[in-house]
């Protein structure tokens, strides 16, 4: 699921005049005063200060402050409130997509193979065996931990007879046009995510479905 702050911060923007203010000030090089938001903008300072507030509490604008007037020391006056677009980068896609691992894994991909002369298919399979790896299942973990894991890794899994079924896939996009790839990939980092009980996932391709597939550790009577 989408964090929760980045919700808070998409939902900000759903307000007109704040979402005006926010195209506004984005695209400036310099950081922006509430004077001249709100001349820039023909609203009342009062509004603009509002809203300008409300953004930088959802993390979207960063605060700074400066003497517009390079003046320095007693009498220089206080330095102004200013605004510019946030370094922070927010992302909301429902069911939950994780495009970003996929391209770094894929990139990562691509240098080792320079690299060393391997396959990129082959770098693909180690990078993200070790990227499952790393995402600390530990040894001999039960179903439930192994569920806990994959639902905050994006992939939304149930219990389905003596299966664990992934019921979204984080590279869905990516799936559809690069199958073979991608499902492979999505298959090496569940396994390395299993470590010693590696065999226990497997390709099984189902409509409305990941992939990848696991047998429970403990099944049913």
């Amino acid at each position: 699921m989408p964090d929760r702050d980045d919700v808070a911060a998409v939902s900000a923007l759903d307000e007109p005049t704040r979402r005006r203010i926010y195209d506004f000030v984005c695209p400036k090089r310099d950081a922006l005063s509430r004077d001249e938001v709100s001349a820039a903008l023909g609203i009342p300072r009062q509004t603009a200060a509002f809203h300008l507030e409300k953004l930088a509490d959802a993390g979207l604008l960063d605060v700074e402050y400066a003497r517009r007037s390079g003046r320095t020391g007693p009498g220089a006056g206080r330095p102004s409130k200013l605004y510019r677009r946030s370094r922070r980068e927010v992302s909301v896609q429902l069911p939950g997509r994780s495009y970003d691992v996929a391209g770094a894994l894929l990139a990562q991909a691509v240098e080792d193979a320079d690299r060393t002369g391997e396959s990129p298919r082959a770098c693909l399979a180690r990078s993200a065996a070790d990227l499952g790896r790393d995402l600390g299942l530990p040894e001999g973990a039960t179903d439930e931990e192994l569920m806990t894991l994959l639902a905050e890794a994006g992939y939304e899994p149930r219990i389905e007879g003596d299966d664990i079924v992934l019921v979204n896939c984080p590279f869905h996009a990516l799936a559809k046009e690069h199958t073979g790839l991608v499902c492979g990939m999505n298959l090496d980092l569940v396994s390395g995510a299993l470590g010693s009980a590696a065999g226990r996932a497997r390709l099984e391709p189902h409509d409305g479905y990941c992939c990848v597939r696991i047998k429970r550790a403990v099944t049913p009577a």
